[in-house]
Parts: C-alpha cells; sequence; structure tokens
C-alpha cells in the first residue's frame, strides 16, 4: 500500500489508507481491538460514536458456535450502527471452523476475524489462539479453508511470536498472506508475554516492510502521541487500540484527528467525561436489561480515574439499580448539570 505525505497545519503528518476486501476503505484507520468481556456490543457501540473506524466483536469458540450456544450468539449481535464491523472466531479443528465461519458470515458481518493471538492458557494451551503459532501449517489449512468458504473478506490476528526465542511473525504473515487472508492485525508481544512488558513495533514494522497486504499494528496505544509515533515509525496501515479505549473511548476520535492534522484535542472536560459513560451505560442497560447494570460496574473504576473523590463515587454508584438513580447521584456528586 502507497503512503502520501502531507504538509499540515502544525507538523507533517501521514496518510495511509487502510483497504480490506472491495468495500472497506478507511484513511488513518484506527479502530477497536476484539477483547473478551469488554468489546460487548454497548461497548463497540460507544466507541464508534467517539471515532473508532471499525469494531469487532469479542472473540467467539467456533465449538460453540455450531452448538448454537446462547451466550455465543449473543456475542455475535450487532447492530447497523457498529457497521463496518467484524466477528472474531478462535479454535483448531478444521471442519468446526469453517462451519463455525459459515454461520458467522450468515450474520452479515462485513468481514471476518480468525483470532491466532489470545495467549490464556485455556485457549493457547489447547491450541487455539496463539498455540496455534506452535502449529503452523494447522493454523494454514485452517485459513484457506475457511477463506476458500466464505464470500465475505478473511482476516486474521496473531502475536509476533511464541516466545522471545522463537519470533515468527514475518514467517507467519507471509503463510497467511499465501492463503488468501485481505489483513493482518499484529500484536507486538509474543504469547509468553501475555500482557506484560512492552510491545515491539520494530517486529511490527518488520512484517509490514514484508508484506503484500494490509498490516495493522497493535500494542500500547494509549495516547494519540504514541500512536503517530509508531504509525510514522512502522508504515502500518491501520491501528488497534485495545486497553487504550477504557474508560476513554475518544481515544478513537482524538487519535485520528492528530493522524489527520497534526494537531492535538486536549481531552473532553468533565461533563462530557460523565455524558459519554452515562450514555454507555444505557447502552447496556438497553442490551442487557437489569444485568447490564451489574456487568457496567466494571467499567466504572476506567471512567472515574482521575475524578474527584473517585472511590467514593463508586462505591454510592454500585449499590444502586436504575439509570436515573445513578444518573443523578453521579452528576450531584460531582456537582455539574444533568447529562441525561
Amino acid at each position: 500500500m502507497g503512503s502520501l505525505f502531507l504538509i499540515g497545519a502544525a507538523d507533517h503528518y501521514f496518510c495511509k489508507m487502510l483497504k480490506i476486501g472491495e468495500k472497506i476503505q478507511i484513511e488513518n484507520a484506527v479502530v477497536l481491538a476484539p477483547m473478551e468481556d469488554v468489546t460487548d456490543q454497548p461497548f463497540r457501540r460507544i466507541c464508534r460514536e467517539n471515532g473508532a473506524d471499525i469494531v469487532y466483536t469479542e472473540f467467539v469458540p467456533s465449538e460453540a458456535i455450531i452448538r448454537d450456544a446462547g451466550k455465543s450468539a449473543k456475542k455475535m449481535q450487532f447492530s447497523e450502527e457498529e457497521r463496518p464491523v467484524s466477528i472474531q472466531i478462535y479454535g483448531n479443528q478444521v471442519e468446526v471452523m469453517v462451519e463455525a465461519a459459515k454461520r458467522a458470515e450468515a450474520l452479515g458481518p462485513d468481514f471476518l476475524d480468525i483470532n491466532y493471538g489470545c495467549p490464556a492458557k485455556k485457549i493457547a494451551g489447547r491450541g487455539a489462539g496463539s498455540g496455534l503459532l506452535c502449529y503452523p501449517d494447522l493454523m494454514e489449512t485452517i485459513t484457506r479453508q475457511i477463506v476458500d468458504s466464505l464470500k465475505i473478506p478473511v482476516t486474521a490476528k496473531t502475536r509476533i511470536g511464541w516466545d522471545a526465542a522463537s519470533i515468527s511473525i514475518v514467517e507467519t504473515t507471509r503463510r497467511l498472506e499465501q492463503q488468501g487472508i485481505k489483513a493482518l492485525t499484529i500484536h507486538g508481544r509474543t504469547k509468553a508475554q501475555m500482557f506484560e512488558g512492552q510491545a515491539d513495533w520494530d517486529w511490527i514494522g518488520k512484517a509490514k516492510a514484508s508484506a503484500g497486504i494490509p498490516i495493522i499494528g497493535n500494542g500500547d496505544i494509549t495516547t494519540p502521541e504514541f500512536a503517530r509515533e509508531v504509525f510514522l515509525k512502522t508504515g502500518v496501515d491501520g491501528l488497534m487500540i485495545g486497553r487504550g479505549a477504557y474508560g476513554n473511548p475518544w481515544i478513537f476520535s482524538r487519535t485520528k484527528h492528530y493522524l489527520n492534522t497534526g494537531i492535538l484535542l486536549p481531552e473532553p472536560e468533565l461533563e462530557e467525561k460523565v455524558t459519554v459513560m452515562l450514555r454507555h451505560l444505557r447502552y447496556a442497560i438497553e442490551f442487557k436489561g437489569q444485568h447490564g447494570l451489574v456487568s457496567f460496574r466494571k467499567h466504572y473504576p476506567n471512567y472515574l480515574k482521575g475524578f474527584p473523590n473517585a472511590a467514593k463515587l463508586r462505591a454510592s454508584i454500585v449499590i444502586l439499580n436504575t439509570y436515573d438513580s445513578i444518573a443523578q447521584t453521579v452528576t450531584d456528586f460531582l456537582g455539574i448539570k444533568s447529562v441525561a
């Protein structure tokens, strides 16, 4: 993919086009990572509203998809407002993965993503996710058969290798590209690192230099400044943000603006942050009913980090059981006008 340096009002900035299949073409793409128990429909929706160019579902086990498990079916639900959206699946059995991919395609996502990167013991230890880095021939077979079985584009997400002694990302990129994927996301850590240490963007850059398909870089992006630094350094075609979006969905719009203009926008004011948090809460309740109030509790520490007396505020709202009572308590506590 070609690149173009442009002159902006504040600085030089970089312009890259991420293309996935025939329909998705996004300039300076900043996308939301698939994250277990985080990127449910309400989270994806709030991130899209705040500038995420593409969103991915939580990863869904292929075995559960073909069993029609209710929890997995719920994970694959998405709304039209989320597009472009990808369903991500994982597994290590060829026939099961192909059948799961077909069922996911039937739901109408814009593309399908294969998880070759999850480092969790319960997944990688069973030879799925990043465990398939130890079985590259099987990974190729799964990829090729899924690509050949679907009409929508197929992409994948992986890590730079199993451990520091076996960095395989350039070879992995070559293998997956040969099997017909349309783009590859690379997390700059090994499986052994889990989420410790720092992501190695040098290896992401090496993979990009060797690739003939778009590469999306992922790892440690928590600020627009760092996003721009690694974008320029590696020449990747897009950036993926995961944990940096916790309680911070506006990181997408701020990063996008910085990449496009070279101008860094300030963080939102307190009132705007509260407005976004409460809108996210409302989406969770709409999607999950009363359970949305419970599941949303994991988001409060991230949204309220740095707020005055945040711990006391969290303690006062986790015991409440209606949206209105939470919204009123938050606005009263922080001394801001109603944002309902």
